[in-house]
């Protein structure tokens, strides 16, 4: 009999006769009604006796009917019936006083911002789909909730050593003195004695240099990083300085893939493969001293009299670009490129393409921060899926080496 009135009810839902969300769906109805009768239960355990037993003489309290009110949910909007006690003593836990969203709302708020959409986006979102108005000025306060987690986060403590700590950038738009102007989100991903990567923090300033590398530099050590074996950076202006100042011992090693590109902008279009060709050489040789044979014999060839630029460019960063020559060529692939952060990168891209630019600073590093832990649970979530393979049906593991 359940089956066949189950079986009934979908029937109208397919042929759309019931609505699943929205004010008048069933999603809102049920929600109503297991809400309004967990309230009653909560009256009842502070009362200490059931709707409808008379209250006990002596007793000073009773119940005093209830009061309405309109309920936002990630299913739809309804009202539900609070009841109320006459000392006004009772303070319902399933629904706060005051609340008018429940928390599962604000989930989908802040997961729809953390994937890209705007705030007018989720408003229009909200309102097409689920049948909820709220303002913008409404989602804007529920994303802005997370500002504490944020700054938590950014000061949380470090591991004491990193192998390895990439820093890479991703151009962002944000509106200052009414106009909009170009910054760079600067992040660092630390990889642990697990092989594992670790974002360990967002820095956005006006403008590069020394200063501002010094200042990430203190940020991180402050944190709790007392050495690193290896940073790879982009040849940012003052950032080795900074390095080397804050861990001595460390090694600052250029990223090859940004040298070679840099490099390839001299080169016209139809010479590109050939002459990659040729640099290969170069960051493939099996130690410094073949590596510069090999950039002297580019630059005698017909390639370098042709792109005195690129040559130029080579020689330039020649002294942050060796270091990884001395590895054997299993570790070089992870300390030559910055592709561990720029995968990362990528998916950052992702979410802030919608926005032509964001209203503050704080506001862009509180989504990049919303994604980044969305991107890392998934990849905790993987690692916990290889664990529970067998060895031989496992991928590769993230690790080192």
């Amino acid at each position: 009999q359940a089956s066949g009135a189950l079986d009934e009810l979908f029937a109208k839902i397919d042929s759309g006769e019931v609505e699943i969300t929205g004010s008048d769906g069933l999603l809102p109805a049920l929600l109503k009604t297991t809400l309004e009768r967990g309230l009653q239960a909560e009256l009842t355990g502070h009362l200490g006796y059931e709707k409808g037993e008379p209250a006990p003489a002596k007793r000073p309290n009773a119940r005093n009917g209830t009061t309405s009110k309109t309920i936002e949910s990630e299913v739809g909007s309804f009202t539900i019936d609070v009841p109320r006690d006459r000392a006004g003593t009772f303070t319902p836990r399933l629904i706060r006083k005051g609340q008018r969203r429940l928390d599962g709302l604000d989930d989908m708020i802040i997961s729809l911002y953390a994937g890209g959409m705007t705030v007018r986006e989720i408003e229009h979102h909200l309102a097409t789909t689920i049948g909820v108005e709220l303002s913008a000025g409404t989602i804007s306060a529920i994303t802005d909730a997370v500002a504490d987690a944020v700054l938590q986060w950014q000061n949380r403590p470090l591991e004491e050593f990193y192998p390895v700590i990439y820093l890479d950038a991703i151009r962002i738009k944000v509106r200052q003195d009414h106009r909009v102007v170009g910054r760079s989100a600067y992040i660092a991903v630390g990889v642990d004695l697990e092989g594992i990567k670790h974002v360990l923090g967002i820095w956005v300033q006006d403008t590069e240099g020394a200063s501002f590398w010094a200042h990430v530099c203190a940020d991180l050590a402050n944190r709790g990083v007392r050495d690193v074996l290896i940073v790879c950076c982009d040849g940012l202006a003052g950032l080795p300085e900074a390095i080397e100042a804050t861990w001595p011992d460390s090694m600052v090693q250029t990223c090859v893939v940004h040298l070679i590109r840099a490099s390839m902008r001299f080169v016209s279009y139809g010479d590109r493969k050939k002459v990659a060709a040729e640099l290969k050489k170069i960051y493939t040789a099996p130690n410094e001293e073949t590596a510069l044979a090999a950039l002297a014999e580019f630059e005698a060839s017909a390639w370098g009299a042709k792109y005195p630029q690129t040559v130029a460019t080579w020689t330039a960063a020649w002294e942050r670009f060796t270091p990884f020559l001395q590895f054997p060529p299993m570790l070089r692939r992870v300390i030559y490129t910055t592709n561990s952060i720029e995968s990362l990168n990528f998916q950052l891209r992702k979410v802030t393409k919608n926005r032509g630019h964001f209203p503050s600073t704080e506001s862009a590093v509180k989504l990049l921060w919303l994604a980044i832990c969305n991107i890392e649970d998934r990849r905790a979530r993987e690692r916990a899926a290889e664990k529970g393979k067998p060895a031989g049906q496992r991928r590769a593991s993230g690790r080192l080496v």
